[in-house]
């Protein structure tokens, strides 16, 4: 991994966790997961991993520690994994298809978040139904970033893989 793309991963941390912080009057609604979709897609999946990890830490410095933090580091570790797996097995994706993904991994984030209280309280079925329509805002939240943001990011990231294909970004040794 070279200077360049943790620069990247650095600057799209910074902006899921200011993102974050931003929209935290709006309960799960925050750009962090479309961050980390993003990022897994053009950079691969140890890149959506490690932005994952990091702006869970750092968002949650802000934003209050606990238990949840080691949950909500898997929760988006896993979708920058398989948001890189999609990245690097299919080049190019419609909107409209990754829309229905970010939908989709804000219910997969819910169901690893509701794993947390069922290892704490042992409960699992009521935590998880009454947080539904939670994670409903938070599908919905990701399903509008990722329309904004994929085709914004698109452009950045196909720049940057250009270049770094032809030499323009020196490979790290």
């Amino acid at each position: 991994m070279n200077t360049y793309k943790l620069t990247l991963i650095a600057v799209l941390s910074a902006l899921a966790v200011v993102g974050r912080y931003v929209f935290q009057f709006l309960p799960n609604v925050q750009p962090v997961t479309a961050f980390i979709i993003i990022c897994g897609y053009f950079l691969g999946p140890v890149s959506g991993v490690l932005l994952a990890g990091l702006t869970t830490y750092l968002s949650n410095l802000f934003l209050g520690m606990g238990l949840w933090t080691i949950w909500q580091i898997i929760g988006w570790a896993l979708i920058g994994w398989m948001s890189g797996l999609i990245g690097k097995y299919w080049k190019t994706i419609p909107l409209p298809l990754m829309v229905v993904y970010a939908v989709m991994c804000g219910y997969l984030y819910g169901l690893i978040i509701s794993l947390a209280t069922f290892s704490v309280a042992g409960k699992f079925m009521s935590y998880y139904l009454l947080g539904l329509p939670f994670d409903t805002y938070h599908a919905i939240g990701n399903g509008i970033f990722i329309a904004i943001l994929f085709p914004v990011f698109s452009r950045i990231f196909a720049r940057y893989l250009r270049d770094s294909e032809y030499g323009k970004i020196p490979a790290s040794k």
